[in-house]
């Protein structure tokens, strides 16, 4: 799991609405993820969820009155919104956003909203009419206008009153995401332009079938979740999985090998890192049927020719460049390491990561060995795929800051 979260102090303010039932949630997900979390109630929101629940979440008083002190000598909002990180306000009612938009400080969390230097994140959630009130709107935009504010939502979906429309608060997991993008804002990527292809690419026959591999793509999002969540503005080139779109990445769907190098191509010359963990096919149908093709009595006989070998293109064309520092995998059945240190140096990557495709494809864990241009060899223990995700992105930072890849540079030029 990503350390951006760890032992950052977060000021989680609930106020009155249904949706507080799902406050419980992020604050359960954050103290997860290894932040300290204080919880501040307004009056109303304790007529929907009671204090108790919260402080069994995190194991901390929860605060619901004005002038509470957390020490003897501590006034509760100048203490809260000193040390906090961030600031989440989850559900944030019509009520409480007037009242931050006109500096309104009349109860703790809006006397914490109102001291505090922290970022703001925002969920709201209220009946469709009063999210689209024009009031509520110049609210919204004068918060964003004039503090360091990231709105989340609200969705469109069932509301209190039985009706659908748009006022749902975000899900919990969406909420924590976009915490972990604005307090990795300052990470060790910061600035840097990171591309992640994932997934495995889908070869047309006709209309219906495809050659395809058994790749899940779940090694190239956890890889662009990492760099996202050390501040890098992150593309996720991706074939086809069944992952849902990453929060704070920039996601570009391709399905075949051309579109993949197409896009990777065109991304190449304003990247600073390229991470290819995309199981690209390595044949397609020399040709495309334009309908299905009926079941017959024998056999079907398809001719297959190669594709394009995108990192051999990517080596040809970062010559004279100096970037982006380039990551490729590979993965292997047998003779890992060999087949992975002579992919290495004919792609001339930077860092080869090499797996064994029997265990790895589909899986929640990895296990890799890591491979450098200098003939450097890191065989890491079995590990979650965001663990080796993040284990990846330090070789990765290691990259940037040792400047330009002399060996790899030279190769390039040949």
């Amino acid at each position: 799991m990503t350390q951006v979260l760890r032992d950052k102090q977060i000021v989680l303010g609930i106020t009155g609405g249904i949706a507080a039932y799902k406050a419980a949630d992020v604050a359960s997900r954050l103290v997860k993820a290894g932040a300290t979390v204080d919880v501040v109630m307004t009056e109303a929101a304790t007529q929907f969820v009671t204090p108790l629940t919260f402080q069994a979440l995190t194991h901390r008083p929860v605060i619901t009155e004005m002038f509470a002190l957390l020490r003897e000598t501590e006034i509760g909002h100048v203490s809260l919104a000193q040390r906090a990180d961030l600031l989440v306000i989850a559900p944030a009612t019509a009520n409480t956003i007037a009242k931050l938009a006109a500096g309104l400080a009349d109860n703790m969390l809006t006397a914490t909203a109102l001291d505090t230097q922290a970022p703001i994140l925002l969920a709201p959630a209220m009946e469709t009419g009063m999210w689209e009130n024009p009031l509520t709107q110049d609210n919204m935009a004068r918060l964003q206008n004039t503090r360091d504010v990231t709105v989340v939502g609200p969705g469109v979906g069932r509301l209190a009153s039985g009706g659908v429309g748009s006022g749902r608060m975000a899900e919990p997991a969406e909420i924590v995401d976009w915490a972990r993008v604005i307090l990795g804002r300052g990470g060790s990527l910061a600035g840097q332009r990171v591309v992640v292809t994932t997934g495995g690419t889908q070869e047309p026959i006709d209309p219906v079938r495809f050659i395809g591999n058994h790749s899940s793509g779940k090694m190239g999002y956890a890889l662009a979740l990492a760099a996202r969540d050390r501040g890098a503005q992150v593309t996720l080139v991706s074939a086809p999985t069944a992952l849902p779109a990453p929060v704070g990445v920039q996601l570009v769907a391709v399905q075949t090998a051309q579109e993949m190098r197409q896009t990777v191509l065109a991304a190449l010359p304003e990247s600073d890192v390229l991470i290819m963990a995309a199981a690209v096919a390595d044949y397609r149908p020399a040709v495309a049927v334009a309908h299905k093709i009926k079941k017959g009595e024998t056999g079907l006989e398809l001719n297959l020719v190669r594709t394009t070998d995108i990192l051999a293109e990517v080596a040809t064309r970062r010559a004279g460049l100096g970037r982006p520092r380039v990551v490729g995998f590979a993965a292997e059945t047998q003779d890992l390491v060999a087949n992975a240190q002579a992919k290495l140096k004919a792609k001339r990557l930077d860092l080869m990561v090499a797996n064994d495709a029997r265990q790895a494809m589909g899986a929640d864990v990895n296990q890799v060995t890591l491979l450098d241009a200098s003939g450097g060899i890191e065989e890491l223990p079995l590990l979650p795929k965001d663990e080796v995700a993040e284990r990846v992105m330090d070789r990765v930072v290691e990259l940037l800051q040792g400047g330009s890849n002399e060996q790899a540079d030279e190769q390039a030029l040949e």
